[in-house]
């Protein structure tokens, strides 16, 4: 009894289940047909394609970067006596940034002194004694090597006393603390990094398509992420003549730094050169590109439907792509509504 009593159990669960994937399906099946019939005809804009002329421009994406960055180092041994630096602070060009032990080096200069003085009377003497015949030439010579020599120990010796005292190379603000007061130094030693951001330069990577457009000298409009709405001025002042393996070259902009809007190195920034107009071509608004300017693809309107298609296209401006191959004069691009599109689909456009 207690079997039959299960098995009718399991089967009244297996109907139960039945039930529900069907009705589960039922309205799939209704919201599918719903719709469908709502989206058969989709509402799209369109643009006409017609020959322009029109200014182009040449978009990219640089990071900035330092005018120029300098490792401060050690040009003498010994233990740091004073340090003047902190990162962030500014620096002068010729600014004291640490003063090494010197004792030892001034008593070196002070003896190279003695030592030249001493050298001088000789040298002074033989010459007065070879006018009489109480010196020979060859003393002469002898005289003036020494004094010769002494004159070059003595300017090593303060050249070496003058090293003790590490001066900042460049004007710029110091990113690096390498070192403490009372720490050992040998020749090399780098004590700090110091970067120059009065101006900055953008480094860029340009493809073969564009970089024969860019000429030196050329104005460059920058703007950043971090002053929306703010754009700087700048100049191209390299552009490399050789190319990688990728068909891309190095362009590098340089442009002053603005002391109402402070920028740092390591900031992106887009970079746009405008290019004079070179005549009427075809072009069509960059909100009909399907992909990538590399991969370009669009709708075409055709006899009521959408119809995608294969093109070829480079930068223009930043409203712009010039058409290379595709379409011709007078076809019919689809602007908005792509979405909802795939190829051969009904539309209805609405300018």
């Amino acid at each position: 009894m207690k079997k039959i009593i299960a098995g009718v159990l399991v089967l009244l669960l297996i109907v139960a289940v039945g039930f529900k994937l069907n009705s589960n399906y039922q309205k799939i099946n209704s919201t599918k047909k719903l719709n469908s019939g709502i989206s058969s005809v989709i509402n799209v804009q369109t643009y006409v394609i017609k020959p322009m002329e029109i200014n182009q421009a040449i978009n990219l994406v640089g990071t900035l970067s330092a005018n120029s960055e300098v490792s401060i180092v050690a040009e003498a041994e010994g233990k740091i006596n004073s340090l003047n630096l902190k990162p962030g602070q500014t620096k002068g060009k010729g600014s004291i940034i640490a003063t090494i032990d010197n004792k030892l080096k001034h008593l070196n200069v002070r003896s190279a002194q003695v030592a030249l003085a001493k050298q001088k009377r000789d040298l002074f003497r033989y010459e007065n004694l070879i006018k009489g015949g109480g010196a020979t030439q060859q003393q002469l010579d002898d005289a003036r090597t020494s004094y010769e020599n002494a004159l070059i120990t003595l300017k090593q010796n303060q050249k070496q006393l003058a090293d003790a005292t590490i001066k900042s190379p460049i004007s710029g603000v110091i990113i690096k603390k390498l070192i403490d007061k009372g720490a050992f130094v040998n020749v090399g030693t780098a004590i700090a990094s110091i970067v120059d951001i009065s101006k900055l330069k953008i480094k860029l990577n340009v493809s073969e398509s564009n970089v024969y457009e860019i000429k030196v000298g050329e104005e460059a409009h920058i703007t950043t992420d971090v002053y929306p709405g703010v754009t700087f001025s700048g100049r191209v002042t390299f552009v490399s003549a050789e190319g990688d393996e990728n068909h891309n070259y190095d362009v590098e902009i340089m442009m002053p730094n603005s002391s109402k809007h402070r920028l740092k190195a390591g900031t992106f920034a887009n970079v746009i050169i405008d290019q004079p107009a070179v005549g009427e071509k075809l072009y069509i608004p960059r909100e009909a590109l399907q992909g990538s300017t590399r991969n370009a693809q669009v709708y075409v309107a055709e006899k009521g439907k959408a119809r995608l298609r294969k093109i070829e296209v480079r930068e223009a401006n930043n409203q712009y792509l010039e058409v290379l191959s595709g379409l011709s004069e007078g076809e019919v691009v689809v602007t908005t509504g792509q979405i909802n599109l795939e190829d051969g689909k009904s539309i209805k456009v609405k300018n």
